[in-house]
């Protein structure tokens, strides 16, 4: 498990002394050590390395990382170059070509999202090969909830969009006035089409930034 050397550090410190934080660090250098696990483990906290604290925009929560080679690099619904985009964010690309106008790029890579402020954060880190939520209940949850708190805890505009109920279950840790809350169903293929088509969260989002003086999200992720 790489460190945390930005900001985010102090903001998650106080985590590495509770119990849970070592029972967790056991577990996941046992994982590593018997088993192939996902993402590389210098890749674990990529989302916070990529996405320092004092620059998070906006915040998108994901499940536990995907779970077949050469597919998790440590960002929600992100996938490494050269690996085929998976369906759920096939739908996020089509609503992202549908609300801003976005065409659709031929991959998966959400690192320039991250670098421009968007936190791609799974609410699970890591997870072994083939076997998704395998590393659930092991005390990752309690980590990233000290993420979102600290989060939370920022004082100027910041935006979530909660796709789904997992997401959706942290909306009353989230109690910042100035930060937009957005919700939609899961862009999974199996919930899509009950309101995630046609959420408008993209354009909705540098709405808000916009009118509270805040640059806005390039949308577009580049071709390779």
């Amino acid at each position: 498990m790489a460190g945390i050397v930005n900001d985010w550090l102090p903001a998650v410190q106080a985590e590495f002394r509770k119990p849970y934080y070592k029972d967790l660090y056991l577990f996941i250098k046992k994982e590593y050590s018997t088993h192939v696990v996902y993402p590389p483990s210098d890749e674990i906290y990529a989302a916070l390395e990529l996405t320092p604290l004092k620059d998070v925009k906006v915040v998108i929560l994901g499940q536990d990382p995907y779970h077949e080679p050469h597919q998790a690099q440590g960002l929600c619904f992100s996938v490494e170059p050269g690996t085929e985009i998976p369906p759920s964010l096939v739908n996020i690309y089509r609503e992202l070509h549908d609300d801003v106008g976005c065409h659709l790029p031929n991959n998966g890579n959400l690192i320039p999202w991250a670098k421009q402020g968007v936190l791609l954060l799974n609410t699970v880190l890591t997870v072994r090969a083939h076997q998704a939520n395998s590393h659930k209940g092991h005390g990752w949850e309690y980590f990233t909830d000290a993420i979102l708190e600290a989060v939370n805890r920022q004082d100027r505009p910041i935006v979530y969009m909660l796709w789904g109920s997992q997401a959706q279950s942290k909306i009353p840790m989230l109690t910042n006035p100035q930060h937009l809350i957005l919700k939609a169903p899961h862009p999974s293929p199996l919930s899509a089409y009950r309101g995630f088509f046609g959420c408008r969260h993209f354009s909705k989002c540098n709405e808000f930034l916009r009118a509270h003086g805040e640059s806005e999200i390039d949308w577009q992720i580049p071709d390779v």
